[in-house]
């Protein structure tokens, strides 16, 4: 069942241009979106929550268009465009206690919950905090609404190896637990490890979606890897 839908998704700048964009997001499914940067990632998805106007297409979640039913829509979803940096010097059970109140959905079991799994301190600030562990304290505040869907843009970017393999290992845990996923990357073995379906995005063209297998099967020439056969396309574009 798709719980997102883009189609003909459209967005022009003098230097770049969005073409018509269409994909979705299925349920208990964790999508890899790669591309290099400037190929397109972070519009589509400030487009999908509202922080871009695109030129055209449609975007619904849950069979609403996200258009008129926004603040409906963002009680249902998480998502992230980079690690927190908002209220930098003020403690995380401060920034919680204003965020709960923008949630209807704010579950404080499901806080208690991922606060513990992420091992984060109430009594810290985001500017204590390390790259990865700023990146959790995200999921946190998106996870403890209850959110059925996670998008997030680059949430690997920056985090040494050990941190992105344990990140990749908690998208994998919340998969188990019924949330679905679209996170951004430019490091193909972030789609190896834990995606099951592919976007591949190429200035600003989707030129593959498929299921994992599906890419191996239809963009992988005998015995390449998906990171290699990504690497040879991004060449032959640029002959």
């Amino acid at each position: 069942m798709a719980l997102c839908e883009i189609k003909n998704l459209r967005k022009t700048y003098s230097s770049f241009t969005l073409s018509e964009l269409s994909f979705q997001l299925n349920a208990g499914r964790i999508v890899g979106f790669i591309g290099r940067n400037g190929a397109g990632k972070t519009t589509t998805i400030k487009s999908m929550l509202g922080l871009v106007h695109p030129d055209g297409g449609e975007i619904d979640y849950f069979g609403l268009p996200f258009p008129q039913h926004e603040k409906q829509i963002k009680q249902r979803i998480g998502y992230s465009t980079g690690a927190v940096n908002y209220y930098p010097k003020r403690k995380i059970k401060d920034i919680v206690a204003v965020t709960r109140a923008f949630f209807d959905t704010w579950n404080e079991e499901a806080y208690q919950e991922y606060l513990s799994l992420f091992a984060l301190d109430e009594s810290k600030m985001p500017s204590e905090l390390s790259e990865g562990m700023r990146v959790k304290f995200n999921l946190l505040l998106a996870l403890s609404h209850k959110s059925e869907i996670l998008i997030l843009d680059e949430p690997t970017s920056g985090l040494d190896p050990f941190s992105r393999d344990e990140l990749l290992d908690i998208f994998a845990e919340l998969k188990k637990r019924g949330v679905s996923i679209l996170f951004s990357t430019h490091i193909t073995s972030d789609i190896e490890k834990c995606a099951d379906d592919i976007l591949y995005i190429r200035d600003g063209k989707l030129v593959a979606s498929y299921p994992k297998e599906d890419f191996r099967k239809n963009c992988c020439e005998a015995g390449e890897s998906i990171e290699e056969a990504i690497l040879r396309m991004e060449r032959s574009a640029n002959i």
